[in-house]
C-alpha cells in the first residue's frame, strides 16, 4: 500500500501566563503516515505523551457550532487531539452571544460581547480558534490547505450546503484520502427529513423522548439539558475513533453520517425494545417513577425531595425498616413487586406521608450504610459543590487570558494510564489565526495581512 504523507507528532509546551499545557504545532519536516499505527513513523513521537494523551498526533479541523459538534470535538481535544476551530471572523460560534451569564473580561479591552458566554465556555476548551470566512476563494484555499494537514474534519452544516464551497466529503477526500469527515446533522444525509434544520427540542419531540418525559398526568416536557445534542456528540466521537482505528490498517478515511434523530432513537434503549417486542402503545410518562418497579422514585420530604429505590423485595424491606414501618413488609398489598406496582398509588402516598415528617438531611443520615439506593434531589449549585463531585475532580479552575480564573466541568472518564484533562481554556475568537497560518501553513506576514485586508480572516 502506498504511504500517505501525514503531519508529524506534536509536542506539549507550557502555555504562557496560565500554567496550563497547550499543544504546539509540529515541526515543518512532516513524516510518513504509518497506516498500521495511526501516528507517524517519526522518532519524534513521544510514547509517553501518547500514553497520557491517546490522541496526541491527531489533528482535527472543527467546523461546528453550538453544542453537538463542539461537544464531540472537545472530547477529542481532552483525549489529546489538536483541535483547530473555524469560526466566523466577526460573529464567531453562535454561542458566543448566548449569554448571560458571561465570564466578564478583566483585561480592560473593549469587545463586541460583554464577556465569554458560559454556554460557549462549556464545550470549547483545548481548542485553537481560527477566525475565517470561506465565502470566497481565499478562505476556501486556506481550508483546503488545512485539510491536507488534518486527520479529521467535523462539521454540522445542513446536508449539501458545503458542496458549493468545495468543502464536501467527495472533494476533500480527493485532497486527503485518509481524511475522516464527520457530518453532524439533525436528520442525517438521507431520508425525507434530511433537509430539516436539527434542534434538540424538535428531535426530542419528533423521536419520542418528550412523550415519555414529564409527570404522569402532565404535558410532555423536554429534558433539562440538550441531551440529544450531547448523545449525538458522544456517538460521533465513537464514530471518529472507530474510523481512526480502521485507518491504521487501510490508510483510508471515510465519511461519518451522525444525526440527532438516529442517536435519539438509539437512546430510547429498553423503551424502544419494549415497543418493538410487544407491538403495543407505550405506557406514557412516569415523572420520577418507574413503569415496572415500585417504590422507585423521588418523594417530598419536610424541606426538599429525596429519591429512594426499593427495587426488589429485599430493598423494599430495608426501606420499610428504615422509615419505621416494618409491618408493610408483610402487608398483602405489597409483598411482591407485582403487587406493589398494582397498588402503586397507595404505597407511594403512604411512603411520602412518612418521608415528609423529616428533612432530606435527616433521611440521608438514616439511610446511610443501609445498602438501599437513595439520593437527595440536588439543584445545580448543590451538584457543583457536592463533596463527591469535588472529590472526583469534576470541577477545575483554569486561568483564562482575558477573563481571569474560571471554573469548568472536567473530563469525566478516569484511566489507569491516560490523563485526559483541560490543557488550555476555551479560546478567544480568532486567538490563534496568525499562529495557525504562520506555523502550520507557512504563510508569511504579508500574506496574512492581505487576508486580513480582504476580511477573510480576523
Amino acid at each position: 500500500m502506498k504511504s500517505l504523507l501525514r503531519p508529524c507528532a506534536r509536542s506539549i509546551v507550557p502555555r504562557a501566563a496560565s500554567g496550563f499545557l497547550a499543544i504546539g504545532f509540529p515541526a515543518r519536516n512532516c513524516r510518513i503516515w504509518n497506516p498500521r499505527r495511526g501516528l507517524t513513523t517519526s522518532k519524534e513521537v513521544d510514547k509517553k505523551l501518547v500514553e497520557k494523551l491517546p490522541l496526541a498526533g491527531i489533528r482535527v479541523l472543527d467546523m461546528t457550532r453550538v453544542l453537538a459538534g463542539p461537544y464531540c470535538t472537545q472530547i477529542l481535544g481532552d483525549l489529546g487531539a489538536e483541535i483547530i476551530k473555524i469560526e466566523h471572523p466577526t460573529r464567531g460560534d453562535d454561542t458566543r452571544s448566548w449569554g448571560p451569564p458571561d465570564a466578564p473580561y478583566t483585561d480592560g479591552v473593549e469587545r463586541q460581547f460583554p464577556g465569554e458566554s458560559a454556554y460557549y465556555l462549556s464545550v470549547n476548551r483545548n481548542k485553537k480558534s481560527l477566525g475565517l470566512s470561506f465565502n470566497n476563494p481565499a478562505g476556501i484555499s486556506v481550508l483546503h490547505k488545512l485539510v491536507q494537514r488534518c486527520d479529521v474534519l467535523v462539521e454540522n452544516y445542513l446536508p449539501g450546503s458545503l458542496s458549493k464551497y468545495n468543502l464536501d466529503y467527495e472533494t476533500l477526500s480527493k485532497i486527503n484520502p485518509s481524511l475522516i469527515y464527520a457530518s453532524v446533522t439533525g436528520y442525517g444525509q438521507t431520508g425525507p427529513y434530511s433537509d430539516r434544520a436539527g434542534y434538540d427540542v424538535m428531535v426530542e419531540a419528533e423521536m419520542g423522548l418528550m412523550h415519555i418525559t414529564g409527570e404522569r398526568d402532565g404535558p410532555p416536557v423536554k429534558v433539562g439539558v440538550a441531551v440529544t445534542d450531547l448523545t449525538t456528540g458522544m456517538y460521533t466521537v465513537i464514530g471518529v475513533l472507530a474510523a481512526l482505528y480502521a485507518r491504521r490498517d487501510t490508510g483510508l478515511g471515510q465519511w461519518i453520517d451522525a444525526s440527532l434523530s438516529d442517536c435519539q432513537v438509539a437512546s430510547l434503549a429498553n423503551i424502544a425494545s419494549s415497543g418493538l417486542i410487544s407491538g403495543k402503545k407505550d405506557s406514557g410518562r412516569w415523572g420520577t417513577a418507574h413503569a415496572s418497579v415500585v417504590p422507585y422514585r423521588a418523594y417530598k420530604t419536610k424541606d426538599t425531595n429525596i429519591a429512594v429505590g426499593g427495587c426488589n423485595d429485599k430493598l423494599y424491606g430495608i426501606l420499610c425498616d428504615k422509615i419505621g414501618k416494618p409491618e408493610w413488609k408483610a402487608d398483602s398489598r405489597f409483598v411482591t413487586n407485582a403487587l406493589r406496582v398494582k397498588n402503586r398509588d397507595t404505597l407511594d402516598r403512604i411512603i411520602e406521608d412518612v418521608l415528609k415528617t423529616k428533612t432530606t438531611k435527616e433521611w440521608l443520615d438514616i439511610f446511610e450504610g443501609s445498602g438501599m439506593p437513595y439520593a437527595a434531589v440536588n439543584d445545580i449549585q448543590g451538584t457543583l459543590n457536592h463533596e463527591h463531585v469535588l472529590a472526583r475532580n469534576m470541577i477545575e479552575k483554569v486561568d483564562h487570558p482575558s477573563c481571569g480564573p474560571i471554573k469548568l466541568v472536567n473530563h469525566p472518564v478516569k484511566y489507569s494510564r491516560a490523563e485526559p484533562k483541560i490543557r488550555s481554556p476555551p479560546p478567544m475568537l480568532g486567538e490563534h489565526t496568525d499562529e495557525v497560518l504562520r506555523e502550520l501553513l507557512d504563510y508569511d506576514e504579508a500574506q496574512i495581512q492581505d487576508l486580513k485586508d480582504q476580511k477573510t480572516i480576523a
